[in-house]
């Protein structure tokens, strides 16, 4: 028979302040226009005027009132709801910037385009939606079909998903939705002028890819019967495709959203750096008179009727209340955290040199700041600095540390960036090994592991040597 056992547990919960400033933190500006606007609407006892000093003319009894005008009979605390958040011009500025079209968004527009119903949409939705980051489907078409009846409840065939594939297959960029490299570029080229020296091109990739893949430039030419110019010309269409059509992703960033608002603004006064916050239309918020006239006439009423309206008042206000002070704290974590990562990298900030762009984490901002390392990363999402060497996201500035021969420590960025120079300044003809690449950043003052190349060189996007051998 099993035994009830009483356990005492001290678990933490977090108030309804907390939660509405952890979701605040979150939202970039413009989601936080939205998320204020929708709050407006929602609660009754908020009210939303640029200009609370109303015209001499109008009654008295029509003026909104702040919390601590309103007296309570029960024990809450006073509060002024108001934010003191407009500037100077009734209209503040609200510069936005256009930035590129998310890949799925393209994608997704391209297909609108075609005269497809609504099921053979939904298909090839759901194919877009399986693409991996760099345009491919790494998937087989089978499981495609099974997903599509468990997810999406779409009963179909192999059949009817390879031919929304084939359509697919036809969108730009060139090359996207195929199954793996040789499909990829054998895509792109048949969006070429079909001349002598891409149908070589395409003659190379369908009968001696791995040849190709493994530079048996000998091979391929006694097999096809071509000389060494035509191997040339068809390897030159060859390498310049893209074998990532989706766009490759590394650790820095990737816009996409097709615009942006600056959370922060970078201005530099006299030799010194500060930052500047706009409050995009940030509303002031007052309580509504009326609703103010209703708390104090149900003081000491006996008519149920108004004791239960004065109650939804109050329960809006405390919510109204949680709500202001979550967009006070939100102000006051990303002011913080701004200017730390402002002072962390401060030499960088004056030119945007990436060879000044210190190593930096989560932590250091958050040891800094005295906020969790949660509570940055929170901040540093889908936030925006505008600078005058351009507009970046706030997790652009992070990024591990490696030491070089005299133990100071730099940034992973500025290790890619010497690898890439080492890569472009080789011989075509003898491209460098990973461990060739090892001696050539040792050379340059920076020690790094061969996986350690290896890693940085895949994020770069940049092949094998064996691929980057030309004759």
């Amino acid at each position: 028979m099993p035994k009830q056992v009483l356990e005492i547990k001290q678990t933490q919960r977090l108030s309804p302040l907390q939660i509405q400033t952890i979701k605040l933190i979150e939202l970039p500006v413009q989601e936080l226009e939205q998320k204020i606007r929708s709050e407006l609407e929602e609660n009754p006892v908020l009210d939303d005027d640029p200009h609370p000093e109303r015209e001499s003319s109008e009654d008295e009894s029509t003026k909104d009132v702040s919390l601590d005008e309103i007296k309570e009979e029960d024990d809450t605390p006073q509060y002024r709801l108001r934010i003191n958040n407009w500037g100077k011009d009734p209209r503040p500025e609200y510069n936005t910037f256009s930035v590129k079209e998310s890949f799925t968004q393209n994608l997704s527009k391209q297909l609108g385009y075609k005269n497809l119903d609504r099921r053979g949409r939904q298909i090839g939705e759901f194919i877009i939606g399986s693409l991996d980051s760099d345009g491919y489907l790494r998937r087989d078409i089978e499981s495609l079909v099974d997903d599509l009846a468990f997810r999406a409840g779409i009963e179909t065939t192999a059949e009817e998903v390879e031919e929304v594939l084939g359509i697919i297959q036809e969108f730009e960029p060139a090359g996207v939705g195929a199954r793996d490299l040789r499909e990829c570029l054998l895509l792109q080229l048949q969006t070429e002028e079909q001349n002598a020296d891409v149908k070589c091109a395409e003659r190379i990739l369908e009968e001696m890819f791995t040849e190709f893949s493994n530079r048996h430039f000998q091979k391929i030419m006694s097999r096809l019967s071509i000389d060494k110019d035509q191997l040339k010309r068809a390897i030159a269409k060859i390498v310049r495709l893209n074998p990532s059509p989706g766009g490759q992703l590394d650790d820095s960033y990737s816009d996409q959203a097709q615009q942006i608002v600056p959370d922060f603004v970078l201005m530099i006064e006299n030799g010194e750096l500060s930052f500047r916050m706009p409050r995009f239309r940030i509303p002031e918020i007052r309580v509504n008179s009326k609703y103010a006239k209703l708390l104090n006439n149900a003081k000491g009423s006996s008519d149920k009727a108004e004791k239960e309206a004065a109650s939804f008042v109050r329960q809006k206000i405390d919510s109204a209340k949680w709500f202001v002070e979550a967009l006070k704290q939100r102000q006051n974590t990303l002011q913080k955290t701004m200017q730390a990562i402002l002072e962390y990298q401060h030499d960088y900030f004056f030119d945007g040199d990436e060879r000044n762009l210190r190593p930096m984490v989560l932590k250091d901002i958050a040891e800094i700041t005295g906020f969790d390392i949660s509570t940055i990363s929170r901040v540093v999402n889908s936030k925006y600095i505008e600078t005058h060497f351009g507009i970046f996201p706030l997790k652009y500035f992070f990024s591990e540390g490696m030491e070089n021969k005299e133990g100071e420590e730099v940034s992973t960025r500025e290790l890619k960036k010497a690898l890439q120079e080492c890569v472009d300044a080789e011989d075509k003809k003898k491209p460098l090994t990973d461990e060739q690449l090892v001696g050539e950043m040792s050379k340059r003052g920076y020690k790094v592991a061969r996986r350690t190349i290896a890693k940085y060189r895949s994020q770069l996007g940049i092949p094998l040597a064996r691929w980057r051998k030309q004759l």
